[in-house]
């Protein structure tokens, strides 16, 4: 009978992996991000080269590449941080990756540090969009942050319901 009384709010927060200015997932100059074909999210333009876990969470993804970093959360969403546009065709040049595979991590802890002019100067674009690659699927719904400057592991920027 009590048994739902203490259970903790079924929502949460995914945080910002960047410093930045946070855009709408809608405004990524590339079709596959704006017009979410991978899933709901946001879109940060980064001011620093440090990525942070936005969530509590097992790694699963980072690529070989070196772009990008999925984690599952600890209530089953699937969040990819994809540092910049057309970034796998640098081959790695620019990033170091914090974590591997099957890394434990917490909300603020380190995942990737990458060189924002190498990528600015190479890639297509330096925005990172962060993407639940599972939200269709997911049963949940997201509210996107009004909020405009991110502040790494500290500003929110999804809430899931």
């Amino acid at each position: 009978m009590f048994k739902n009384l203490f259970k903790k709010s079924s929502n949460h927060k995914i945080y910002s992996p960047i410093n930045g200015k946070i855009v709408p997932l809608e405004e990524v100059p590339d079709p596959v991000f704006s017009q979410k074909m991978m899933g709901e999210g946001v879109a940060i333009i980064p001011s620093t080269g440090k990525v942070v876990s936005p969530a509590d969470g097992k790694i699963v993804q980072v690529p070989e590449s070196k772009h990008a970093v999925g984690i599952q959360t600890d209530d089953g969403l699937e969040l990819l941080i994809h540092i910049g546009l057309e970034t796998v065709a640098l081959k790695g040049e620019g990033f170091t990756p914090k974590v591997t595979v099957g890394d434990q991590v917490s909300v603020g802890d380190s995942l990737m540090e990458f060189d924002l002019a190498y990528i600015g100067e190479h890639a297509k674009d330096v925005i990172t969009p962060i993407v639940i690659t599972n939200s269709q699927t997911s049963g949940k719904t997201f509210e996107i942050t009004e909020q405009k400057d991110g502040k790494a592991g500290e500003t929110e920027i999804i809430t899931v319901y």
